[in-house]
C-alpha cells in the first residue's frame, strides 16, 4: 500500500522535474546564443531527461490513482556571463534534486511505502549518474578554460543523444 505522504511530495516532484527541464533549456539556449552547438546539445539532452523524469514519476502516480497537480513552471532566475557559469549551476541543481529524491525515500522508508521504494530506488541511482556527468563535464571544463580547447569539448558533445529511461510502467 502506498503512503499519501510520499504520494503528495512525489507530487510536488513532478513539478521540480519540469523546473529542471526549464532551467536546462535556459542553459541550452546561453550556450546556442553563443554558437556552441555542442554544450547546447548536451543541456537539451539533460532537458529531455527530466521531462522524462517527470513522465515517469506522473505515470507512476496515475497507476496508483493519483492525479497529478501541474503547478505554473518558474522561470529560470540565473543569469550566465561567463562559459563555465551554467556548469556550475547544474551541478548545484544536480545536488538539490538529489536531495530531493533522498528526502522522499526517506519518507517512503519512515512509511513502509515499499511500492515507492521501488521507483525511488531507480532514481537514487539516476541521481548518482546526473551528478557524475555534470561534475565530469564541469572539471574538464575547468582543465581546458575558456580556449580554443572549448571547441574540441563543443563537439565532442555535439554526439550525446538522449536514451529514454530504462525503467517504465507500460
Amino acid at each position: 500500500m502506498y503512503s499519501n505522504k510520499v504520494m503528495d511530495m512525489l507530487k510536488v516532484q513532478v513539478n521540480k522535474e519540469f523546473y529542471a527541464a526549464y532551467l536546462y533549456l535556459d542553459m541550452a539556449n546561453f550556450y546556442a546564443d553563443k554558437n556552441l552547438d555542442g554544450f547546447a546539445n548536451w543541456f537539451y539532452v539533460q532537458a529531455q531527461e527530466e521531462l522524462d523524469h517527470a513522465m515517469l514519476i506522473s505515470k507512476y502516480l496515475l497507476n496508483n490513482g493519483i492525479r497529478p497537480e501541474l503547478e505554473a513552471i518558474a522561470k529560470p532566475d540565473k543569469e550566465f556571463k561567463e562559459l563555465i557559469d551554467p556548469l556550475e549551476a547544474a551541478l548545484e541543481h544536480e545536488k538539490y534534486v538529489t536531495k530531493c529524491i533522498h528526502e522522499i525515500y526517506d519518507a517512503a522508508m519512515a512509511e513502509k511505502d515499499y511500492r515507492s521504494k521501488q521507483l525511488l530506488d531507480w532514481f537514487v541511482l539516476e541521481q548518482n549518474e546526473e551528478e557524475a556527468n555534470a561534475d565530469s563535464l564541469l572539471q574538464k571544463m575547468k582543465m581546458i578554460g575558456s580556449g580554443g580547447l572549448v571547441f574540441m569539448l563543443d563537439a565532442q558533445l555535439a554526439q550525446r543523444k538522449h536514451e529514454p529511461p530504462s525503467f517504465d510502467f507500460d
